[in-house]
């Protein structure tokens, strides 16, 4: 079978062949408009459009980098209450689903990585951990009654239930507002070009960052550092890093690798908003090298080569 045939069984079966509810629906015709709207970024662009694409882009990127991720998916520091929820309402900006869906998935990725339990799972194809995955939300939820088990610790605040029940609501209440003040151009360039590109930014995380990049360390997964995602998610394009130590707030370890939104966090420990800061140790540095790795097999080879050969 060609490869062009074996693409459309794969995608029949992952699209055509299976029950899209109202979410997958709803989710699909959000891409479409949004990446349609872009189309006219030409057509309207301002210098002042420009720059609240730019200003929301990291407003709403850094919501979802620093609250849904590093804050609440993996506990990687601590702030006040009234912080915490101010980023994650920032977060819910990026149409990137609800703070509970978006964690959910996130500690789904990290406990099934790699795996066909893994909700964007890039063994399913470049595709569908690109952007197929989010429009099956009973592929990446699992059922309804089993769906957000993993998150008992925010389902116990309210405000969390309450963004997860109105989040595209804020999200066309911050488009509705934009038009009235700037009219196509900020319609165009702050909500469509700004999400088309912070989403497929994120997108790429899940597909590029398992497919191209550098692996520094031994994660036991296709986890790599691309410095093209780092650059356009605020840091998280260090995928290798994070798969290695995933509890450290910063993932840019090196001071070459640049990462906003640690940036942002140290600005906040300094001030004494963040607290319990967790960063990898040496020691935890050692055991992850890949390069001890490698040392350690070449000379575990050459040891049994000398036994094969009777040196020893």
């Amino acid at each position: 079978m060609l490869d062009w045939d074996r693409w459309l069984v794969k995608w029949r079966v992952q699209f055509r062949g299976r029950e899209w509810n109202f979410v997958d629906i709803a989710t699909f015709t959000s891409l479409v408009f949004l990446h349609f709207l872009s189309l006219f970024a030409p057509f309207y662009f301002t210098w002042t459009a420009f720059w609240l694409a730019i200003a929301l882009y990291f407003v709403s990127g850094v919501g979802v980098t620093l609250s849904f991720h590093r804050n609440l998916s993996h506990r990687s520091f601590k702030l006040p209450r009234w912080l915490e929820y101010f980023f994650a309402y920032c977060g819910v900006l990026s149409l990137q689903r609800s703070p509970l869906d978006w964690v959910s998935v996130h500690r789904s990725h990290h406990q099934f990585t790699e795996t066909v339990k893994d909700p964007h799972s890039p063994v399913r194809g470049f595709w569908f951990s690109h952007v197929g995955w989010a429009l099956d939300y009973r592929g990446r939820n699992g059922s309804y009654d089993a769906r957000l088990k993993n998150v008992g610790d925010l389902k116990r605040q309210p405000y969390y239930i309450f963004l997860h029940y109105t989040y595209p609501l804020h999200y066309a209440a911050l488009g509705v507002l934009l038009y009235f003040v700037g009219g196509m151009p900020f319609l165009v360039w702050g909500m469509g070009v700004r999400t088309v590109l912070f989403l497929h930014a994120t997108f790429g995380i899940n597909s590029i960052c398992h497919t191209w990049g550098k692996q520094v360390w031994e994660t036991g997964d296709l986890s790599r550092n691309n410095w093209l995602i780092g650059l356009l998610a605020h840091g998280e394009g260090w995928h290798n890093n994070h798969h290695a130590f995933q509890h450290s707030a910063r993932h840019g370890l090196e001071w070459w690798q640049i990462d906003v939104t640690w940036y942002v966090i140290r600005f906040l420990e300094l001030v004494g908003l963040a607290t319990e800061v967790k960063l990898p140790t040496e020691t935890q540095k050692k055991q992850r090298a890949l390069s001890n790795k490698m040392i350690h097999e070449e000379k575990q080879q050459q040891l049994e080569t000398k036994v094969q050969n009777g040196k020893l």
